[in-house]
């Protein structure tokens, strides 16, 4: 995997750094406790200002691409046929990772890349019409079943996490146009926040069943000295059309053809907060709110 831009710079800090899951246990706002006495392993539970900056998260990652970068909303169900399922490439392959209810025939969602995909299954579009941009908030669910062992504590890797979805419906000609907007869509929240990142393209061993070229856009946590994958945004071509019976045609009188999809995230909501908590970390164990929250908090400038 090559990196090809960074952006921002790892703060310096003139007293020892603590984890998110320290300083979020000391605030009293994570309380990992009681969420798995609940649910078990790999479960938050956010108390008053941690469940506040979610909040404040998402409404901002919304409004910025809702307002300034033109995508469409939309609210998907969180539980998705087979169908849907295999036509954005989970299923087969991906089975042991979805939660599956027991006595109907449908999994809970662990993107919101499969329900919004699929609104589009077994319809022709109209080309004039082309990119559809749209973006969804939404919970998403992992079995995490391969990573054992891996982030056991903390909020890096959960079962159930809420993300912001950008997803895109484009001719095939525009696809690795797109994917270069699409990733810069999903940049502005990083910058916005003012947390360095990086963007790094994923060599063929490393890219995902159905993509065809994915960029990760990996944020900097202090506590790992690492950068940590917050975002992947991926042009499919035409893999989850012709999957899902996704077509356009150009004008009345032309032949139906494969559009080509895109998705990323902009961003997972969980990682963002974790983030956001060691990179505004202050010495007597308070968190400052980045600027372009403080609207979504009342004015609060710091936690608590």
């Amino acid at each position: 995997n090559t990196e090809l831009r960074s952006w921002g710079h790892p703060r310096e800090f003139d007293f020892e750094v603590r984890d998110h899951e320290a300083l979020g246990t000391a605030l009293g706002i994570l309380d990992f406790e009681r969420s798995a006495k609940i649910s078990g392993s790999r479960f938050v539970l956010l108390w008053d200002l941690a469940a506040r900056l979610e909040r404040a998260l998402a409404s901002f990652m919304l409004d910025v691409q809702v307002l300034d970068n033109g995508y469409r909303e939309v609210y998907p169900p969180y539980l998705v046929n087979a169908a849907s399922a295999y036509g954005t490439g989970q299923l087969p392959k991906f089975e042991e990772d979805l939660y599956k209810m027991k006595l109907d025939d449908l999994y809970l969602i662990s993107t919101a890349e499969i329900p919004v995909t699929n609104i589009h299954s077994q319809e022709i579009l109209d080309g004039n019409l082309l990119p559809l941009k749209y973006c969804a908030y939404t919970t998403c669910f992992r079995r995490e079943a391969g990573s054992y062992g891996k982030d056991t504590k903390g909020m890096i890797r959960v079962h159930q996490f809420n993300k912001v979805e950008l997803v895109k419906f484009v001719k095939p000609e525009d696809s690795y146009n797109e994917l270069e907007s699409l990733t810069s869509d999903a940049e502005k929240i990083l910058r916005l926040l003012n947390l360095p990142y990086r963007v790094v393209v994923l060599c063929t061993g490393d890219l995902g069943f159905s993509a065809a070229k994915t960029y990760d856009l990996e944020v900097w946590i202090p506590s790992q000295h690492r950068f940590r994958e917050i975002s992947s945004c991926s042009n499919f071509e035409d893999f989850q059309a012709r999957r899902a019976g996704i077509r356009f045609k150009r004008d009345r009188k032309s032949k139906p053809e494969y559009v080509h999809t895109l998705n990323g995230s902009g961003l997972a909501i969980g990682r963002t907060m974790v983030a956001i908590m060691e990179n505004y970390q202050n010495k007597d164990g308070s968190i400052t709110i980045p600027e372009v929250l403080q609207k979504y908090m009342d004015g609060r400038t710091k936690i608590p």
